[in-house]
């Protein structure tokens, strides 16, 4: 099951080197077709001391992001001609200057989005809204960390399961990177008794689903013992050695995590492993 259509979301002219290092490798293997996504604001209407419109503020903040898309379009390029790929280029103006916000109606058409994350070092005056993509695209968003290491090809993935929707949908879609893995790990955090099942044996189903796709797989299930759920996932990652982890998004209302945190939120702020999100 190949991911033929992948957009990278090029926030930055950082982005062209962290993303495309896992998107080229990635699309080569699965001869995808690669379609970058930049997003510049619009000139906004700035006015003198006295109320009169700043034409010469305005112009020269339309040449500076005029000029920064047609940069960051030049290394886009430069990486994409020599990799004998199938690829394009979509630049947009909008009011937020957003790449991942004006990237969304090209996600929606797309097997795969590819996204990195900000960091507290980056310099960018607008960080890509992954929330908004990730709530949005209804695709799986692929995101490259910020600091960990960057892979095209994993092979030992934890996939987060609470038997959810979104924990469904992410799992269903992460199905080719299960596949490829030398080992998949199924993490159960405070597994509870259900109607159809005991906690014993939470996550066996779905074990199973991946196993008839020839996948190698194992369950863990885990009590918290007071700490918080992803305090609880982070270190099943570390102390696997996983390289990409995948999980269901947004559980909570998007705008309950955005005002009082949550799971992804907490996962998206980490940046040390690749996360495959989906709701």
């Amino acid at each position: 099951m190949p991911f033929k259509t992948i957009v990278a979301i090029i926030q930055s002219e950082r982005d062209v080197a962290r993303v495309l290092d896992v998107a080229i490798p990635f699309a080569e293997r699965h001869e995808s077709h690669l379609i970058g996504v930049h997003a510049e604001a619009l000139a906004m209407p700035y006015t003198t001391a006295v109320g009169f419109p700043d034409t010469e503020f305005i112009q020269a903040n339309a040449e500076l992001c005029k000029e920064r898309a047609e940069k960051i379009e030049r290394a886009y390029l430069a990486r994409m001609e020599p990799a004998g790929l199938s690829y394009e280029w979509r630049s947009f103006e909008s009011f937020s200057g957003d790449s991942a916000l004006s990237g969304v109606e090209s996600a929606r058409c797309a097997d795969l989005v590819m996204v990195s994350q900000g960091s507290a070092e980056t310099k960018d005056s607008v960080a890509a809204d992954i929330d908004s993509l990730i709530y949005e695209a209804g695709r799986p968003v692929l995101v490259v960390p910020h600091s960990g290491p960057l892979i095209s090809t994993f092979n030992r993935l934890v996939v987060a399961w609470n038997g959810s929707r979104e924990a469904a949908r992410a799992a269903f879609d992460a199905l080719p990177f299960v596949i490829e893995a030398n080992h998949t790990e199924i993490l159960v955090v405070d597994p509870s008794d259900t109607d159809v099942r005991s906690k014993d044996s939470a996550g066996a189903e779905m074990a199973a689903a991946f196993s008839r796709h020839g996948a190698k797989v194992s369950v863990s299930l885990q009590d918290s013992r007071g700490h918080s759920v992803d305090a609880v996932i982070h270190d099943k990652v570390v102390e696997s050695g996983a390289d990409l982890l995948v999980m269901g998004a947004y559980s909570h209302s998007w705008l309950r995590e955005f005002l009082f945190g949550g799971i992804t939120r907490s996962v998206l702020q980490a940046g040390d492993v690749a996360v495959l999100l989906s709701r």
